[in-house]
């Protein structure tokens, strides 16, 4: 449930938006040639973050402006008052930027909240930024060395960059699983177990037409059981896999596997036991046997040289 201030803050989002669709006001920047040439120093990268900050408060205090007017004039439309500045901060590159921003308040409903500053400060950029540079190796404990490009910026210790990437897996776990799936065209099927943490995770992997693989769902369980099994079945229906297509579905062996797929395919599934689970578990194939998905399925002594010719 969201709670009165996000709902606020949503609006004010919103009803900036429509100030730049409807109105659309030019923006103009001036910059001192003297302050432009000491930023470059630096470097063209330097140049542009500054730029940027300053390009941040001019369009927070341009929003300002058509909520309260300009300076020292009368405005009919008014609608809130200025209310003097205090800290905030906006996130450039997975990293929190302290600015200054202008409080705006009505008699009414007391603060208001600025849109424009609200985009500029989406924890949702930051919590992407942090997850997409984790996924590539850098650690936490690295993390604001590597991105910190102000001297100021803030919010890039270990512990803070560990909840951004905690949050963000949750978003991108939370897309996977309640995505649709009716516009795939699978001719391949492939659910097994995996086990992490003394825990069980059933994943089915589809392999389409075009070859092409997609995940498309998981379930976690203690066992590989045919409940977890089954929801996991379910959950790919609901989300519109057409189970009454034939499709090759390839298994480990698992009861529990082989009794969803006839419970929601049917005569539909064609069901072939993954051989390299048959190759490392069957006593009967002697250490070092090649199996298809290893060697060439014609190469000699492989499980599928016994049909070549």
């Amino acid at each position: 449930m969201r709670r009165r201030y996000q709902i606020s803050k949503q609006r004010a989002l919103e009803q900036f938006r429509r100030l730049a669709s409807e109105k659309n006001p030019s923006l103009q920047m001036v910059l001192p040639l003297a302050q432009v040439v000491a930023w470059l120093q630096q470097g063209v990268g330097h140049l542009l973050r500054q730029a940027g900050l300053e390009l941040m408060s001019l369009v927070v205090e341009e929003e300002v402006k058509q909520l309260c007017g300009e300076r020292h004039q009368q405005h009919a439309a008014r609608q809130a008052h200025r209310w003097g500045k205090e800290a905030g901060y906006c996130v450039v590159d997975g990293q929190k930027v302290p600015i200054q921003r202008t409080r705006v308040r009505c008699q009414q409903s007391g603060e208001v909240p600025l849109g424009s500053y609200e985009l500029f400060r989406r924890n949702a950029v930051l919590d992407e930024s942090v997850w997409s540079k984790m996924l590539l190796g850098l650690s936490t404990r690295n993390y604001g060395e590597v991105v910190k490009d102000f001297t100021t910026a803030y919010g890039v210790e270990k512990s803070a960059t560990s909840e951004h990437f905690i949050v963000a897996s949750r978003e991108k776990l939370k897309g996977l699983m309640e995505r649709k799936l009716s516009d795939l065209r699978l001719c391949a099927m492939l659910i097994d177990g995996t086990e992490y943490k003394q825990q069980h995770f059933i994943v089915a992997l589809g392999i389409g037409y075009d070859g092409r693989k997609t995940v498309l769902g998981l379930r976690q369980g203690a066992t590989e059981n045919a409940t977890v099994v089954g929801e996991l079945f379910k959950d790919l229906q609901e989300r519109g896999v057409d189970f009454s297509q034939p499709r090759l579905y390839v298994l480990d062996g698992s009861p529990a596997l082989h009794k969803a797929v006839r419970q929601y395919a049917g005569e539909n599934a064609l069901i072939q036991r993954c051989q390299l689970h048959i190759a490392d578990r069957d006593p009967r194939f002697p250490e070092g046997w090649n199996v298809p998905s290893r060697a060439s399925p014609y190469e000699p002594g492989s499980l599928g040289s016994g049909m070549a010719g």
